[in-house]
């Protein structure tokens, strides 16, 4: 009997310890199966695979827009430089008229002191116009043939119509080179400007310095003053050319310095000519010459920066 109850005794312990650790796993949730954690994983490596390809995205959107800046400048630029070309196209063709009293040639004067730069071009075209000018035909035939055998200068010539049509020749050659080297091809390599700016304006002391100095100073084509190569050593080179046709008992080193020297020297009382002629016939004839010096500078036009926005 009593073991009985110790064996029952023993059963009814049992149930109670067992009944709270049912219960308990009872109340816990149902653990995940692995097919969630497979394509949770999945799905996370798939989200990291197309991360990059959106970040890529911004980069290639904004290539074009700043590839596509640079050619928008590059036609207002050429149109600055074809306005330029042209502004200084209209000068040339004005002074291509200029003369004093009608007859004489003033081609290589700016009257009123300010103009573009000219084009390689542009110089050769303005030196040609003068070669080719009635006036220097003229001049050659009346000074360098008449008045040169009257005063039997290149007495090697002789005398007669031989020795006057050969000094009329030599007179016109040493125009020609010089207006070929010193006004054209000089310029064009030296980048210097072979016109005369004329001052206009100020004491008449200030002129007529400015005025001798011509034939040593001139302007360069980027506006500065300079030492004028062009036109000293043109007038030596065309010296030195010289000893081809002048006579044969005056060539050599001699003929060359002299020639060049003597040109050098007249191209300061030719400065002269240039800075008062206009101012002699509007006092003695009342009239004004072709331009005054009064104009305002004229200024090259404004080329746009690459890359800023022009307004419309």
């Amino acid at each position: 009997m009593a073991l009985a109850l110790f064996f029952a005794a023993s059963l009814q312990a049992q149930t109670l310890l067992t009944q709270p650790v049912e219960s308990a796993a009872l109340a816990l949730p149902d653990a995940p199966e692995p097919q969630n954690s497979a394509a949770g994983a999945s799905m996370s490596s798939s989200s990291s695979q197309t991360a990059p390809a959106s970040t890529a995205t911004p980069p290639a959107a904004t290539a074009p827009a700043t590839s596509s800046t640079p050619p928008a400048a590059a036609p207002a630029s050429t149109d600055a430089k074809q306005q330029q070309h042209s502004e200084s196209e209209r000068e040339l063709k004005q002074e291509e008229q200029q003369r004093l009293l009608g007859v004489v040639p003033n081609f290589n004067v700016v009257m009123n002191g300010h103009a573009l730069p000219l084009t390689g071009g542009q110089k050769w075209n303005l030196a040609l116009h003068g070669i080719v000018d009635p006036f220097y035909f003229g001049w050659a035939f009346a000074v360098g043939g008449g008045y040169s055998e009257l005063v039997d200068s290149n007495s090697g010539y002789g005398w007669g119509p031989a020795g006057y049509f050969k000094r009329v020749g030599a007179n016109y050659a040493d125009n020609v080179n010089g207006a070929i080297i010193g006004n054209a091809l000089l310029p064009q390599l030296l980048h210097q400007d072979p016109r005369y700016f004329r001052k206009g304006t100020g004491s008449i002391k200030s002129r007529i310095w400015v005025a001798a100095l011509s034939t040593v100073v001139c302007k360069g084509d980027n506006g500065k003053t300079q030492f004028n190569v062009s036109n000293v050593l043109g007038n030596y080179i065309s010296g030195a050319i010289s000893n081809a046709y002048y006579p044969a008992n005056q060539r050599g080193i001699g003929l060359t310095l002299e020639n060049g020297s003597d040109v050098t020297l007249f191209g300061a009382l030719g400065g002269q000519m240039y800075e008062f002629a206009p101012d002699l016939i509007r006092i003695v004839f009342h009239r004004h010459p072709n331009a005054t010096p009064t104009a305002s500078p004229v200024s090259p036009p404004a080329v746009p920066v690459a890359g800023t926005a022009t307004p419309e």
